[in-house]
């Protein structure tokens, strides 16, 4: 049976979106909120909303107590954690487990297992997932230089638990090797709690490619395609296209593998495998358990509602399509709004928004928590929007995406700035246009995309 009421465990413009899908759905929502987001979008589109704690986020959005506090008392029957904050904590997923509320998303035991990346590697070699050559588990200093000299140079240092960049280090020469180390071991303890890290072969520069699969509790898997992510600064994606612009041999193969990790884990719900890719081969990099920031270029090519879908699997019900029913339908590209300044270092510019002009038109959606009037926090990440175009191909795409971020005012008191120039830029570039894109094209041309126009 369908759930009734639902408890939205994040904020931004992932919890309107989540929302939204209640809404068509006649789902009731629950919101919660921290102290300095009292006014926040999410806030007035909910049915009902619950301060949860203080501006900070460990002790709101990351208070799991006050969160399971507030879905109880409201009488929610399951949990959405949208991406981030608590949605691959499988601490909160037992949690929830334990006072008889649906968590939206796979279980608390994969959760564990596929975000311990030791752990993960070892199930996807057992399911004869691709994997780059490395470690099988954490290393110690002394065991990961002897391994770092035996695969070569250049290697990466890995957190265990986590991702996003942190506790991530480039080694390329071995003098190098016991500072990167120790760097990465540091930071990985203070970003996630654990210093396990492992060791990789670095491939320069690949292509990071991702496939979005769902899956119910009956055994059925299947995916949505590929989309390609490859447009970074500093391990952060930026762009995200959908489809890839690869061999369809090569796209069949990463799906293959995909379902098959899925398979093996035991997955349910929705998730993400990603891969680099490096001419006709491909790697295993990481599943993320949850919901994708860029999962709405995969909806618009296919017509798959994916927070939809979640919300039916979490409920008991089985898929409502198979494999052969899934059709892909031109390209889609997203767009990351950030408020920072790319001239400076791309720091962080939040603010008032005095004035917000939303590009329309055929093809347009802006996914977002911003409104006139509105405060961007300073307190949480950076990212205020996303701007998602459909075209018939990926160059009627590129131009449309580029008339829309022209079309985007976003205007504000203080020091509120975005990077809609910066990422216009990037349209204009040749070397985007036909596709000649991989994970360092944003430094080999940073100084060019700084280039514009204020």
């Amino acid at each position: 049976m369908m759930v009734k009421k639902v408890l939205v465990a994040n904020r931004g413009e992932v919890a309107v979106r989540i929302i939204r899908a209640c809404r068509a759905m006649e789902i009731e929502t629950v919101a919660i909120y921290s102290a300095a987001d009292a006014d926040e979008l999410h806030v007035h589109l909910a049915d009902d909303a619950v301060c949860v704690g203080g501006a900070a986020a460990q002790g709101s959005y990351l208070n799991m107590e006050n969160i399971l506090s507030a879905a109880l008392n409201t009488g929610c029957e399951a949990i959405h954690p949208g991406y981030g904050f608590l949605s691959e904590n499988s601490r909160f997923v037992k949690l929830c487990e334990s006072v008889w509320l649906t968590f939206v998303g796979p279980s608390a035991e994969v959760i564990a297992k596929m975000g311990d990346k030791s752990t993960a590697k070892k199930l996807m070699k057992a399911a004869g997932v691709p994997l780059v050559p490395g470690s099988a588990e954490e290393v110690e200093l002394e065991e990961g230089k002897q391994l770092a000299e035996s695969i070569g140079f250049p290697v990466l240092i890995k957190a265990s638990a986590g991702g996003g960049g942190r506790g991530m280090r480039i080694v390329r020469k071995v003098e190098d090797f016991e500072s990167a180390f120790q760097a990465a071991r540091y930071e990985a303890e203070a970003a996630f709690g654990h210093g396990g890290v492992y060791l990789e072969k670095y491939v320069e520069n690949p292509r990071h490619i991702e496939v979005q699969i769902l899956a119910d509790e009956y055994g059925n898997t299947l995916h949505l395609g590929e989309r390609d992510c490859s447009i970074q600064r500093r391990n952060q994606k930026i762009i995200e296209e959908a489809p890839a612009i690869l061999p369809d041999a090569l796209k069949e193969r990463m799906y293959e593998a995909a379902i098959r990790a899925a398979t093996h884990v035991g997955y349910t719900n929705a998730g993400t495998v990603e891969f680099i890719v490096e001419g006709e081969s491909f790697y295993f990099i990481e599943m993320n358990t949850r919901l994708q920031v860029e999962h709405p270029v995969t909806e618009a090519i296919t017509g798959v509602d994916l927070v939809r879908e979640q919300l039916r699997i979490a409920s008991g019900e089985s898929l409502a399509f198979d494999q052969e029913a899934v059709t892909f339908n031109g390209h889609a590209i997203e767009a990351r709004i950030n408020a920072e300044e790319p001239r400076e270092k791309f720091r962080p510019a939040p603010g008032r928004v005095s004035f917000l002009h939303l590009p329309q038109g055929p093809g347009i959606r802006f996914d977002s928590l911003l409104y006139t009037d509105g405060d961007i926090q300073p307190h949480y990440d950076s990212m205020v929007g996303k701007l998602i175009v459909r075209g018939d191909d990926r160059a009627d795409a590129i131009q449309r995406m580029s008339s829309a971020l022209d079309e985007l005012i976003i205007a504000g008191e203080g020091v509120l700035r975005t990077n809609r120039p910066f990422l216009s830029m990037l349209m204009l570039q040749r070397e985007f246009k036909d596709n000649e894109i991989d994970t360092g094209f944003v430094e080999r041309h940073l100084e060019r995309l700084l280039s514009y126009e204020s």
